[in-house]
């Protein structure tokens, strides 16, 4: 097997290698309608990243780094020569192996937590939940991100200038579930833009219950101060006290701030006649950005969550759409927000990321949004909002 390694220079030290195969099937070049796409299919190379899968996507507007070993994530992004990405702590990718989901504390999750776009699911989605006993029955942020693909492969189409790369994940614990997410992540030749089709099928004859959250993570550059959030907004309270205390600048970035504490928001977005919607962050200069489109009849609910600590304790904000908010498992239940699905049925999720990388791009994305909010106005509470966060 003829085999190329690459250095491939995280945001922090150190460097990490991948080695990729040339004899791959999953590494190819195709010539579209539209122009050509290549694939590169490999694996990270020592330290706590060894063995972990990666698939390079690269349509001459964008190129992708997916990681099929932990849950499809897709760890970086890059168009028009911005990194779209952030500057975790975690120097990753942390192969799963390595994360300690179930650590008593509840956040052993947060070990491998540096990528771009991440889901948090598939039986739990929020923070961690205890029994009566103390015991941990739900860790932070779930499973799903940290569990391999069971199978990959990529399709495309010459004539459309279409190619997916095509993962299925399993969630299950004998007599209890059996949750499969199969996932798509779809790219077009000549386009920056990122489709993410997801499937989620009970497997088992028996009725279940599920929550799913993309945590879609952006630091600098184009993360700073003075860059904005922008979304359609039909709701919008504050989590907690703290959140509270900014609520007038809820969509305003600040400078990197040492010992800054997390400030969250949660929202319902309004959607179109398709039940699309839209949001985004964008730079002070409002020369780059990143889009996001939701469908709202799968992904009803919205939290932005901004980390604007020191650049080296993790300068991020995240735009998440989910089906719920993340709050314990138990409160999502009493409020309705878990997906039910019977035995031998399917879910379907749909979010698609748009790289922008010039003032036009970003000008449309904001009249998009814009158009969507221009026949209601935002409903914003000063509070945290019963219903939404436990103990309002």
């Amino acid at each position: 097997m003829t085999t190329q390694t690459a250095t491939v220079r995280t945001l922090r030290d150190p460097v990490a290698s991948i080695r990729w195969s040339d004899n791959s099937p999953l590494t190819m070049k195709i010539e579209t309608r539209l122009g050509p796409l290549q694939t590169r299919h490999g694996r990270f190379v020592g330290g706590a990243a060894d063995q972990v899968e990666v698939i390079e996507v690269d349509t001459g507007k964008v190129r992708a780094l997916i990681l099929p070993t932990r849950g499809m994530s897709i760890w970086r992004l890059e168009a028009g020569q911005v990194p779209f990405s952030w500057n975790s702590p975690v120097a990753g990718p942390i192969h799963p192996s390595l994360v300690p989901t179930f650590d008593p504390s509840g956040i052993g999750w947060l070990e491998g937590f540096d990528e771009l776009v991440v889901r948090c699911g598939l039986e739990s989605n929020g923070a961690p939940e205890y029994d009566a006993g103390g015991k941990l029955i739900y860790p932070l942020h779930g499973r799903i991100g940290n569990l391999p693909a069971t199978s990959l492969k990529i399709e495309f189409d010459e004539a459309s200038g279409r190619l997916e790369v095509i993962g299925e994940i399993l969630e299950s614990r004998l007599f209890i579930k059996r949750l499969r997410l199969k996932s798509r992540i779809r790219f077009h030749a000549d386009s920056a833009d990122v489709e993410l089709l997801d499937d989620v099928t009970n497997d088992l004859s028996t009725p279940t219950s599920m929550q799913l959250l993309y945590h879609i993570n952006v630091g600098s550059p184009v993360l700073g101060e003075g860059a904005t959030i922008e979304a359609a907004i039909e709701s919008l309270a504050p989590k907690d006290a703290l959140s509270a205390g900014e609520i007038e600048q809820w969509n305003q970035i600040g400078a990197p701030e040492s010992g800054y504490n997390e400030r969250v928001y949660f929202a319902k977005l309004l959607g179109d006649d398709h039940h699309h919607t839209s949001a985004m962050i964008k730079s002070a200069d409002g020369v780059t950005g990143l889009g996001v489109t939701i469908n709202v009849k799968g992904l009803p609910r919205f939290i932005v969550w901004k980390n604007t600590a020191a650049e080296g304790d993790g300068y991020v904000v995240g735009l998440e759409p989910a089906t719920n908010y993340p709050n314990v498992r138990s409160y999502e239940e009493t409020q309705g927000r878990v997906v039910e699905i019977a035995g031998g049925e399917t879910e379907s999720f749909r979010v698609k990321l748009h790289p922008l990388t010039d003032t036009e791009s970003v000008r449309q994305m904001s009249d998009k949004i814009q158009k969507l909010q221009s026949n209601q106005k935002a409903e914003i509470h000063s509070t945290p909002r019963p219903g939404w966060s436990p103990g309002a």
